[in-house]
């Protein structure tokens, strides 16, 4: 929750103010030349279990090289990280110290720098603080503050254009490290916040922050859009035990608490405020409640549980509602893929699922810039050899049983088309969509140059196919898959950009069982010995072998995607 910021009051006003705020003067001083300093320390935004707070040192004495404010909390507050200064904690002893580069405070200047932290309890705001040992006033605000929403933001209609889009540096490193992995190590690609601790590093690794402030360093005086990807519902991916996250089905609480709570809370840093931020919200969780339940072959036990708690349509809502209250951020929800609901009966209960998920825990179909489709998958982009109108035989394609009564063959037309069912149901006439096309472009010695045969609609349609799966429902590493399009703006009408949302070279799922601490079950999607099932249509699953669990690297992939790229690589 956001709470309003106070004037500072001037330091004379020996006084309480309106809001329960209180400024008491240095012993025997009544003037404000005598004041060494003020300290003005406010919680921003609050939870369960943890806030953020800012501070505003303003020095009145001589002025400074360097600096440290220090106090000290009464309760259980832990500060978990900074910014704008080296924050670091001992027992209830906090010390801010510059940073290298705000080191010097003029005579009358000031230094602002804020954290996150924790706590059990109550969350008291801290009784006195330090400059370089000398005692300061206080102005101090906290929960007790009212709410206030933030103003409505200026949002461009498309995010991406003129803009850069901002390249992780973890995963470019990866990509350079790999025998011609230089070639596209400078692509823009995804951060995925797959669990709660991805918000503050995992591993040593980047935090959110950290991922900001370098997108901060690589936009410039330009503009530059960062990718996030938000993915840990509970219960998530009921239908794929692969990406199986670290919540339980009824963990909705934790969701909204320890996960979008801290996650808005970031995004809300005025530090970010010139930053374009996309998320893409809960990829694979929805369409799930449209396939995957009831009396369909397809139905999987943990699904109809989600369907019935609600909790995929509640996590979403809020999702939405709190990250669309941040000026400049951008929600695309994902939208399957034309393989999962290209079809009748899935096309048109899909939508109304997203539009309820929409007006859910106080979203509102305003809160939803656009949606994404084909993310980390594999459909191909542009079926050039063959149509959903084309006849062989006098069958049409669509009875094929590559195409099995679909209404797409592909993405492109897929994604087009959805976005209008998804005005006629109530969202915003204006909205975008998003395409991954990280592992869609199906190049490489396999990639046929003109139709198939004549003989019968499925040698028609399998001799002139791009997408090269034994099965459309297959997802796991699938073997032969390429890199597809390269990012780009406004490609086509209606699609905002392409986008390479699924870092190439990360693993889908492990071949065989693999114990770990983040989640991730083992799905037999992932094994290439397994013979399928209703979903995949008791199919091979033409997956790669020794692959790792899911978000990891995986090399030989990475390669594999390298080789059969198309547009193919220089």
């Amino acid at each position: 929750m956001s709470r309003t910021r106070t004037a500072l009051l001037a330091a004379t006003a020996l006084v309480a103010g309106a809001t329960g705020t209180a400024i008491a003067a240095a012993p025997g001083d009544a003037g404000a030349s005598a004041v060494p300093c003020t300290v003005d320390y406010r919680v921003q935004n609050q939870w369960d279990t943890g806030f953020t707070a800012s501070v505003k040192v303003t020095n009145h004495g001589a002025a400074k090289s360097s600096w440290a404010v220090k106090w000290t909390y009464a309760g259980n507050q832990r500060v978990t990280n900074g910014w704008n200064a080296k924050v670091t904690q001992s027992g209830a002893d906090v010390t801010a110290a510059n940073e290298s580069y705000n080191g010097t405070l003029a005579t009358g200047g000031s230094a602002t720098f804020g954290f996150q932290g924790t706590y059990n309890g109550t969350n008291a705001v801290p009784a006195a603080f330090t400059l370089d040992g000398v005692t300061c006033n206080v102005d101090s605000g906290g929960p007790t503050d009212p709410p206030t929403d933030p103003p409505p933001g200026n949002r461009v209609d498309n995010p991406y254009d003129g803009a850069q889009v901002y390249v992780n540096p973890e995963w470019s490193a990866k990509a350079a490290a790999e025998p011609g992995g230089d070639r596209i190590a400078n692509q823009p690609t995804g951060v995925w916040l797959d669990r709660i601790a991805a918000i503050n590093g995992v591993n040593g690794g980047m935090g959110l922050r950290d991922h900001l402030d370098e997108a901060l360093r690589q936009k410039g005086s330009g503009e530059l859009v960062v990718q996030l990807v938000i993915y840990n519902l509970p219960g998530r991916d009921c239908a794929a035990l692969a990406s199986n996250g670290e919540l339980g089905p009824t963990e909705i609480g934790t969701y909204k608490t320890d996960y979008i709570d801290p996650i808005k809370a970031i995004l809300a840093d005025p530090k970010y405020a010139s930053l374009r931020i996309v998320t893409t919200v809960e990829i694979d969780s929805l369409p799930n409640l449209v396939t995957n339940t009831g009396s369909r072959p397809t139905a999987t036990p943990q699904c109809d549980v989600m369907k019935a708690n609600g909790n995929y349509v509640k996590g979403v809502g809020y999702a939405l509602n709190k990250l669309g209250d941040v000026p400049n951020v951008y929600n695309y929800v994902d939208a399957a893929h034309h393989g999962w609901i290209g079809w009748d009966d899935n096309f048109g209960p899909s939508a109304d699922v997203f539009k309820q998920a929409a007006t859910a825990e106080g979203a509102t179909v305003s809160d939803v810039h656009g949606f994404i489709t084909n993310t980390a998958n594999y459909s191909a982009l542009k079926e050039e050899h063959f149509s959903i109108d084309d006849q062989v035989e006098g069958k049409s394609v669509r009875e094929s049983k590559w195409v099995d009564w679909n209404r797409y063959v592909d993405e492109l037309s897929f994604t087009q088309a959805f976005r209008q069912k998804l005005v006629s149901v109530g969202f915003d006439a204006n909205i975008g969509m998003l395409i991954d096309t990280s592992r869609n472009g199906w190049g490489g010695t396999a990639r046929p140059t003109g139709p198939g045969a004549r003989t019968s609609v499925d040698a028609y349609v399998n001799g002139g196919r791009y997408d090269r799966r034994i099965h459309i429902g297959n997802w796991c590493n699938q073997s032969g898959a390429g890199l597809g399009e390269r990012p780009q703006a406004s490609p086509e009408p209606g699609i905002d950009a392409y986008v390479w949302m699924k870092p190439p070279g990360e693993s889908d799922g492990s071949s065989k069982a693999i114990p770990n601490d983040e989640g991730k079950g083992f799905d037999r999607m992932c094994d290439p010995t397994y013979t399928g099932n209703p979903r995949n249509g008791n199919n091979m699953s033409g997956a790669l072998p020794d692959a790792p669990i899911s978000g990891h690297w995986f090399s030989a992939q990475f390669q594999e995607l390298m080789k059969n790229a198309y547009p193919p690589l220089p």
